[in-house]
């Protein structure tokens, strides 16, 4: 098995590729150890020293670090736990649970921002790294949420401003803003 990896905008983030897919449908994010304990993959994960967050998305494994470390002594501790995992036939999660959005209520407005975020945004972030989920929509503001390497990374308000923000308000003027929550 050969994983790939790339870098994304986030430098504390790592998109490890491994061939194959990962998430069937959705996203799945791990902030830490306990969140983690409903996934053998995640939980082998945080037992690396260093590793402080996991997201899978539909083809990729993104692992973000603490700075104290330098990704060429973990990476190869996360090469082989991910390897060992596939290799080993577990499942991904050990119950239902990932989510793809955040549930609210769906009026016209709300449909058509889920619909430009999954056909024009995440599809563009997932290939960072990371995903942006709906996290609800009140008096024109937009709330989403960042996950995997789109978390804390330098580039994720110019990201919601400049770009989600810009396109949403083109599209649908019931948008004033969008805010990370």
């Amino acid at each position: 098995m050969f994983i790939q990896t790339e870098q994304t905008p986030n430098p504390a983030t790592l998109k490890f590729l491994p061939g194959r897919t990962v998430m069937p449908e959705g996203t799945a994010s791990f902030a830490d150890a306990d969140e983690a304990e409903r996934s053998p993959l995640a939980s082998r994960l945080f037992q690396v020293e260093g590793v402080s967050g996991v997201f899978f998305g539909q083809d990729f494994i993104s692992v973000s670090k603490d700075e104290e470390r330098e990704w060429y002594l973990l990476k190869p501790s996360i090469l082989g736990v991910i390897m060992e995992h596939f290799v080993s036939g577990q499942p991904l999660i050990l119950e239902a649970g990932a989510d793809g959005h955040a549930e609210g209520d769906d009026n016209e407005v709300v449909s058509q921002i889920k619909e430009l975020l999954d056909t024009r945004v995440r599809p563009a972030v997932a290939q960072d790294g990371g995903d942006i989920l709906f996290h609800g929509f009140e008096r024109g503001v937009v709330f989403l949420r960042m996950q995997g390497a789109c978390s804390g990374c330098p580039s994720s308000t110019a990201t919601l401003k400049m770009g989600i923000e810009n396109m949403l308000r083109h599209y649908i003027p019931e948008v004033t803003e969008v805010r990370a929550v």
